[in-house]
């Protein structure tokens, strides 16, 4: 883990600003190191402002994670599965179900809605048990220390702080297709549909698009996913192919190698076209969501200097420091950090205490547990196998895997399969340097194995684990089967 020491505060003395440090964006980075940062002494304020989407959705302080992003995910993810048990499962099991079982949209958003702005209203009372200034404006610099602060009626004010926090995530962009913006919804607005959206396309390969895919097919959707090439780009190929399959064996439709090339309103539904295999096809949906990617929101870097990637837009940082010496970026506005809540969470946690508490510890990129939560969630730590290949040479890599059916599938005779694997570094004494698990509760199975990994765990050390039984996740503390000697993995019996 890197050590070094952090700048001492730049600029004139604190009493010539208004604040000691001034936090743009009120999600979860930018909460954590406020609140750290007050506790440590420091005069804080945070500045957070929602520009309503393409479709008018907006939400309370907290950030994507909260409002439209991890938090309504897995209440959706968690209402697919209670559906699924019920629809598939249950009578299995002996349980009478009732034909005709049927799920309410409306209900499921508005008790979801609820909880979330209970989430909101905590964000606000901690602030002021802390004593941090909270304003419900947009900011952007005017100078390095100087931000200004546009409220919703339009009013423009001023403020200054020493130290300027950047953290202001990224929101969904749209592909470039006429009626995109005009027919389309993202991530932001899928949450908080007061309909049941009907027969949907989703476009997009991301972990968004496939974990929308995935609940909304469980809740009653017909639903088609449009993919330009690969699925989830950076993660490992290999799971990316399998939960494709697992997902086209449930019954989403996948169109492959394609782009819309329009999009227009036909009544209450929207109409697609696009070209596939040379032919071009067009099909009318009641719901088209996009989830390509995300984009910064223009802040004023560029008035002040901040260097940003020429792709991404965002912010190219060392050790969370910008270009300008008093500005920081935490979370998913810096360039090559992972787009995870708990990394800003813990990078905001670690600023704070470099800049006001003497702390020399830096944020520690490597060996990110992270869970997509498709019908058959995806948990990782570490390296893909591609990725440790290239890394540290194909010679260098042996990959221990399994494919086996977790023991609640077998009464209800669900044909599906679970998967993990690890790959390990021969040279390094079999040093796991990638965790991959596809199969129920895999983030909870991830999370606790992370500690692991984070320790620099070997093969031996899971070997001499003693697994709980019957898991899924003991299947980690028998792996024999080794793709350098061509064995399958596939593991039956008890």
């Amino acid at each position: 883990m890197a050590t070094d020491v952090a700048m001492p505060p730049s600029g004139p003395p604190p009493a010539t600003y208004q604040f000691d440090t001034i936090v743009i964006g009120g999600g979860s980075g930018g909460l954590s190191y406020a609140k750290e940062a007050a506790k440590l002494g420091a005069n804080v304020c945070v500045l957070d402002f929602v520009k309503p989407s393409t479709q008018g959705a907006s939400w309370g302080i907290g950030g994507t994670c909260v409002n439209v992003g991890c938090i309504p995910k897995k209440l959706m993810h968690r209402a697919a599965i209670i559906g699924e048990e019920i629809k598939v499962d249950a009578e299995s099991f002996g349980w009478t179900v009732p034909s005709g079982v049927t799920h309410d949209w409306p209900t499921m958003v508005d008790n979801i809605t609820a909880h979330i702005k209970s989430l909101n209203w905590g964000y606000k009372v901690e602030l002021q048990k802390n004593d941090i200034r909270y304003i419900n404006a947009y900011g952007s610099f005017v100078d390095p220390h100087t931000i200004e602060c546009t409220a919703r009626d339009g009013t423009k004010t001023t403020i200054t702080g020493r130290e300027i926090v950047v953290a202001t995530g990224c929101r969904p962009k749209f592909p470039d297709f006429p009626g995109a913006l005009e027919c389309c919804i993202s991530s932001d607005d899928i949450f908080s549909l007061p309909e049941h959206p009907g027969k949907c396309l989703i476009v997009g390969a991301s972990y968004v698009a496939l974990e929308c895919a995935g609940f909304l097919h469980a809740l009653g959707c017909d639903v088609t996913v449009m993919v330009r090439s690969i699925l989830l780009r950076g993660f490992d190929q290999e799971i990316a192919d399998k939960i494709g399959e697992h997902m086209a064996s449930s019954g989403i439709k996948f169109i492959r190698g394609s782009i819309p090339s329009r999009a227009e309103k036909v009544g209450t539904n929207v109409r697609v076209q696009w070209t596939q295999e040379g032919a071009e096809k067009t099909e009318e949906f009641k719901t088209v969501l996009c989830a390509v990617g995300r984009f910064p929101l223009d802040i004023g870097a560029a008035k002040i200097g901040i260097a940003c990637d020429a792709a991404s837009g965002k912010f190219i940082t060392h050790n969370d420091q910008t270009s300008v010496p008093n500005v920081w970026a935490i979370g998913d506005i810096q360039h090559g950090a992972p787009e995870l809540t708990p990394t800003a969470i813990r990078a905001g946690k670690l600023l704070a205490r470099r800049l006001f508490g003497g702390s020399s510890e830096q944020m520690n990129y490597e060996n990110v547990p992270t869970t997509v939560f498709t019908p058959l969630e995806y948990g990782s730590c570490g390296l893909s196998e591609e990725r440790a290949r290239e890394k540290y040479g194909k010679e260098n890599i042996e990959v221990y895997h399994s494919t086996f059916q977790p023991l609640e599938w077998t009464v209800p005779h669900n044909p599906a399969s679970a998967y993990c694997k690890l790959v390990v570094l021969t040279n390094q004494n079999n040093r796991v340097v990638g965790f991959h698990v596809l199969a129920p509760n895999a983030g909870e199975i991830t999370q606790g194995f992370a500690v692991a990994i984070a320790c620099g765990a070997t093969k031996q050390h899971f070997d001499s684990t003693l697994g709980i039984h019957p898991t899924t996740a003991e299947e980690f503390t028998t792996l024999t089967a080794t793709k350098s000697s061509g064995a399958s993995g596939a593991k039956g019996g008890c």
